[in-house]
């Protein structure tokens, strides 16, 4: 049983259930190939594909920094992707901590909270844990409170952060206040 502290992330295609649903399991594969090509060009060395769970993955990065910067590119491409190969919206959720390894898998109080944050975000959001926030100097991302959230399996509340850009939050307060009624 191995130990290691980091970020445990965890991506979900929002709507993937009803698009197999409605577009087949063909077209379900082709979207999880679109996903493959997107995600793994991106993940920088230290970073690991620790399973594919369907329609998302978990993923462990050793620098929260990096993790932060990394899932907000993955949030990037997808949007950028054409709606016609990618129909659908990602979400990410994660957390700082020092899940425990089962063979290739990580478990744990830890990687639980990862799982159920993801469950909060909203379609193209990355939300994380104030422990993830704490854990780095992320100097080109902002983080927006959302206070203390009870989740699904989880004793105490969890402090939860909605992460950007930084030029991202600027833009939406600078187009904000210029806007009129």
């Amino acid at each position: 049983m191995t130990v290691r502290t980091g970020a445990i992330a965890f991506t979900d295609l929002v709507g993937f259930t009803e698009f197999t649903a409605t577009s087949g399991d063909a077209a379900a594969v082709r979207i999880l190939a679109t996903q493959d090509r997107i995600v793994r060009p991106l993940l920088p060395g230290d970073a690991r594909i620790v399973k594919e769970l369907g329609d998302g993955l978990m993923v462990f990065f050793s620098d929260a920094c990096t993790a932060v910067a990394t899932l907000l590119d993955v949030l990037d491409a997808f949007a950028a992707a054409d709606s016609d190969e990618l129909p659908l919206w990602v979400r990410a959720g994660a957390h700082w901590g020092t899940p425990t390894s089962r063979g290739e898998d990580l478990v744990g109080h830890d990687a639980n909270v990862a799982a159920r944050i993801v469950d909060v975000a909203s379609p193209g959001e990355l939300l994380v844990s104030d422990s993830l926030r704490c854990a780095g100097e992320h100097r080109a991302v902002r983080f927006a409170e959302l206070g203390p959230v009870v989740m699904k399996g989880l004793v105490e509340p969890i402090s939860l952060y909605r992460a950007e850009r930084a030029e991202e939050q600027t833009a939406r307060v600078t187009g904000a206040a210029g806007a009129g009624p």
